[in-house]
């Protein structure tokens, strides 16, 4: 599959994303401490640094576009409001002011954009994406790469038929690591509520995980 490389106003070409869909929960991610943090790399952006903004870029770019793509579940909309995402990053560099965290910012950024994308596209509609193939391990029994295929597979169909505000809210913390706080900030949503929500999300998730197989 080619790479798409995305081109922004004043920024050096060829930042490319490349995102990894297949399902990879957050935690891993939360531990990584970065040498610079976001909003120290977004305060230099502002000043002119545009090798910070590249920086940002890249350490955000994945996580971002999965978020968007299992949110919109339509990856030409997931690339639009990719592009207007950064879009919006870049013309509010000269008034950031590090009042939260990067992330914070960055997905109500992005989940402000989808809501106008559906305003503005009435007629959008939800095309399933399907997970691209993964390279099973040599080493596995076929009995058990099947279990972990259909696993996947249930995963990801469960998460297509999850209502849009649980399916926001569990990718909000799954993909984008944020937490329950974060995310009552991105969705203008009391914390209680984000947190049922969630609650409701991994629950329906799970019991659709455990099913087990019918047979004929």
């Amino acid at each position: 599959m080619a790479v798409k490389t995305q081109t922004f106003p004043g920024i050096a070409p060829g930042l490319s994303r490349h995102a990894t869909l297949a399902y990879a929960p957050a935690m891993d991610r939360r531990v990584v401490t970065h040498e610079v943090e976001d909003s120290a790399l977004m305060l230099r952006y502002k000043d002119g640094d545009v090798a910070a903004f590249e920086t940002l870029y890249r350490r955000h770019n994945d996580a971002l576009y999965r978020y968007l793509l299992r949110l919109s579940r339509h990856p030409d909309t997931a690339d639009d409001v990719f592009q207007e995402v950064w879009g919006k990053i870049i013309k509010a560099r000269s008034s950031y002011r590090p009042t939260a965290k990067f992330t914070t910012f960055l997905y109500r950024v992005a989940h402000n954009c989808f809501i106008d994308y559906l305003r503005r596209n009435k007629r959008h509609t939800h095309a399933l994406v399907a997970e691209p193939d993964q390279q099973p391990d040599p080493g596995d029994a076929p009995d058990l790469l099947t279990e972990r295929s259909l696993a996947r597979r249930r995963l990801h169909e469960a998460l297509l038929d999850l209502p849009e505000e649980q399916r926001d809210v569990f990718l909000l913390h799954e993909e984008a690591g944020l937490s329950l706080d974060q995310i009552a900030s991105v969705t203008d949503a009391n914390r209680e509520t984000v947190k049922s929500r969630l609650r409701y999300a991994v629950n329906k998730l799970r019991a659709a995980i455990d099913e087990p197989v019918e047979t004929t």
